[in-house]
């Protein structure tokens, strides 16, 4: 079984949030994505400090599928630049996991 992995990336808007979710899901490219509506997001970007409010999304999938998401968020996604992080799960509840393992197969 490949590693579980959080994959974190904000969206401009809950519409969009909810059209990659249902793409990455669809794709067996993660197994739930979890929707936060609000987030308020502080950043630099071209020399200034922007304030934003943002959607955020919470993606469980497996390091194998990780580069094929990460793929499938860029080509969605309609920020120049947008966050797509991956925290390794170290441990967690075990058929939750294989769950997540079973629904990402190729």
């Amino acid at each position: 079984m490949s590693p579980a992995q959080l994959v974190y990336c904000t969206f401009p808007n809950a519409s969009e949030a909810d059209s990659v979710a249902r793409a990455l899901v669809a794709a067996r490219l993660a197994a739930c994505v979890n929707i936060v509506g609000s987030v308020r997001s502080v950043y630099r970007w071209k020399g200034e400090v922007c304030s934003e409010e943002e959607c955020m999304i919470i993606a469980k999938t497996t390091r194998a599928r990780f580069a094929d998401l990460k793929a499938k968020i860029l080509e969605l996604h309609s920020y120049d630049c947008p966050e797509v992080v991956a925290v390794g799960i170290d441990d967690g509840h075990e058929a939750y996991l294989q769950w997540i393992a079973d629904e990402t197969k190729v």
